[in-house]
Formats: C-alpha cells, sequence, structure tokens
C-alpha cells in the first residue's frame, strides 16, 4: 500500500521544504506504517547512487539516493532460528521472476541477492514480525519500486540500529597519514594482505567499504571485489554506527589525502545508523584516525568517480567471491500461499 504521505513529502520539496525537512519527515512517518505500508518520493533525489539500510530493531528499509532518503518500507527479517545475518553486502543478482528452489517453487518477485547461499530482498507477506526463513521481505509493490532503482552493485547495509540521517562534512576515510595529518611514511605491510585487481571488473559503480570491525578496506567495482587492504587505527575515533560518503563532481583546493599530489575530491557525507544525536566524525579526526597502504591509496584515488560510495561501519563486511557461489543457489521463501502486496 502506498501511502499519501509520499505524495506529501515529493510536494513539500516542490514547493520549497529543504531535503533535511523532507528526511526528518519520512523518518517521523517511518514510524506510523503498518505492516505491508510504505513511503516511495523518488522525487527528491532523481539521481545518484542508492544504498539500501534494513533495520532490523526497527523492522524497516530505508532507501537513500545520493545520500537522501526517497523511501522508507516496512519489512519481515528472519524468525529466531533462520535470523537474517548483520552486515554490509552488496547487490549480487537481481531476478523479478524469480521462485524459490527449496521450498516449493514458491514466488520470490523482485529478487535481490544478498548473499550467494541464500540471503535475498524479495516481495513477500509481512505480518508484522520477523517470519522469513533469513531473507528480507518487502511489499511487494516497494519491492518492485526498490527493483527499479537499483545495480549490481549497489550497498546494502543490514543491521540492529536506529537508521537517522546528518549533516555534510567533505572526508578523507581512508588517507595515509600520521596523527598529526601528514602523509605517514611507515613501513610497507606484508604484501599478501594487499589485493589489487582492476580486471576483475572493468567497469560499473565503484563502492568502499570501511569495516572497523574487520579493519579492512574493501573496494568493489559492480559488486566485484577488485581491492582490499588492512585498515590500521592511529587515532582514537568514536564512529557510533555507519556513515555513508558520496562523491560530488566538485573539487576542494587543498591536495588530496589519498594522493597528495592530485587534489581533493569533494563529499557529502550522512549517518544513515547509529544513536539519535550522535556527532558526526570530522574531517580531520577522520584523517588521523585510519592509515592504508599509500600505493593502495594512490589507486583508490584513480578509480574515483562522481557517485562513488564509501561507506565506514562498525559492522562486518560481507564479501562473496565467484568461489563461494555454489554450483545451483538455494534462497529462501515462505512455503505455499499467494505473495501479499
Amino acid at each position: 500500500m502506498r501511502k499519501p504521505l509520499a505524495i506529501a513529502l515529493a510536494l513539500g520539496c516542490a514547493l520549497g521544504l529543504s531535503a533535511t525537512a523532507a528526511i526528518a519527515q519520512t523518518a517521523q512517518d517511518a514510524s506510523r506504517l503498518k505492516p505491508g505500508e510504505y513511503i516511495w518520493a523518488p522525487q527528491v533525489a532523481p539521481e545518484g547512487p542508492v544504498v539500501l539500510v534494513v533495520s532490523l530493531d526497527e523492522q524497516r528499509a530505508y532507501v537513500y539516493r545520493n545520500g537522501i532518503a526517497i523511501g522508507v518500507s516496512t519489512i519481515s527479517s528472519g524468525k529466531p532460528g533462520k535470523d537474517t545475518p548483520t552486515g554490509v553486502f552488496t547487490i549480487l543478482q537481481k531476478n523479478k521472476d524469480h521462485r524459490s528452489n527449496l521450498y516449493n517453487n514458491a514466488p520470490m518477485p523482485y529478487m535481490q541477492r544478498l548473499t550467494w547461499d541464500g540471503i535475498a530482498l524479495h516481495g513477500g507477506n509481512l505480518p508484522g514480525y520477523p517470519a522469513s526463513h533469513g531473507c528480507v521481505r518487502l511489499p511487494q509493490a516497494f519491492a518492485e519500486h526498490l527493483f527499479g532503482i537499483t545495480r549490481r552493485g549497489d550497498t546494502v547495509v543490514v543491521a540492529n540500529a536506529k537508521a537517522s540521517p546528518a549533516s555534510v562534512v567533505h572526508p578523507a576515510v581512508l588517507a595515509p597519514v600520521t596523527r598529526s595529518g601528514q602523509v605517514a611514511t611507515a613501513a610497507p605491510m606484508d604484501a599478501f594482505e594487499v589485493y589489487w585487481d582492476e580486471a576483475a571488473a572493468s567497469q560499473g559503480p565503484v563502492s568502499i567499504l570501511v569495516s572497523l570491525y574487520d579493519r579492512r578496506v574493501s573496494v568493489l567495482r559492480d559488486g566485484v571485489l577488485i581491492g582490499s587492504a588492512p585498515l590500521q587505527r592511529v587515532g582514537d575515533l568514536e564512529l557510533n554506527g555507519t556513515v555513508l560518503f558520496v562523491m560530488t563532481t566538485g573539487m576542494e583546493d587543498i591536495p588530496s589525502l589519498l594522493d597528495p599530489q592530485q587534489r581533493q575530491h569533494r563529499w557529502v557525507a550522512h549517518r544513515v545508523l547509529g544513536e539519535n544525536g550522535a556527532a558526526m566524525p570530522t574531517l580531520q579526526a577522520l584523517g588521523q584516525s585510519f592509515w592504508v597502504p599509500e600505493a593502495f591509496s594512490r589507486r583508490l584515488y584513480g578509480i574515483l568517480q562522481p557517485g562513488t560510495t564509501v561507506l565506514v561501519s562498525d559492522l562486518p563486511g560481507v564479501r562473496a567471491t565467484p568461489a563461494e557461489q555454489p554450483a545451483e543457489p538455494v534462497l529462501e521463501s515462505e512455503p505455499g500461499g499467494p505473495i501479499q502486496p
């Protein structure tokens, strides 16, 4: 069921309501949604990279495009014993007419695969509580809307935390710097700990995951892992959740901390998970808190493009490689019965 609030939200922006106010209204309206209801207002941000945030605590899914909330929906996640895993995922595969090969050929419309071992987003029945076998069920119409704007490789965050927006900053998250903010000259790390293969995916959206849990930076293009390096903490930083950065077309008149021979890109920052009122990390704090190998950071600078996303999170990163793909991927759905819109 599409809520009239979505129309009001879009009209509010057209009449001059600020994006910040629109996001705040979306978050407020989300708490009043009944099972199967959703808000969809893509006009708020017509273009840009898409990130989906699934909040298991709230049984809600939030859609961000270009860092702005454009929709929110009720969901039904995994029931006890079949819990939906938390972490940062990428969309591996899309199939609008998928059927389960485990549960009586049950329909799973607008399926978007998150893992090769059976976790996906799809349209399904929403009883008002966690009831799936691990997948994230969405209202069928919302699943169709979402399917229409995502691409393989887009980022999906699943967490037990509340979603809340924040303000704009200019990040330098992956900078090889010292505590004083200078370019680091630390001894090179073990070569076996660094991976880079741009040929693995020559084109497509670029997404970068900075996992404080894994102490790892992972670079994906078109959903394929093309680079990975250890993340060394060299300062104290309380992230308090998950922050999304989206690269814009603008540039700063300062050297990039990824590659001092180049100019710094301009980014938009948005807190997508975390405690309400939690402070956004400053540029200086981010730049002084982490180090990655210099050669890796220079390569990373070279593939950045407008729309590139950087997700900095306390969550583990969930990465799939071709070796992890089973010969016959198994996905789940509710056995029997029609899909409820």
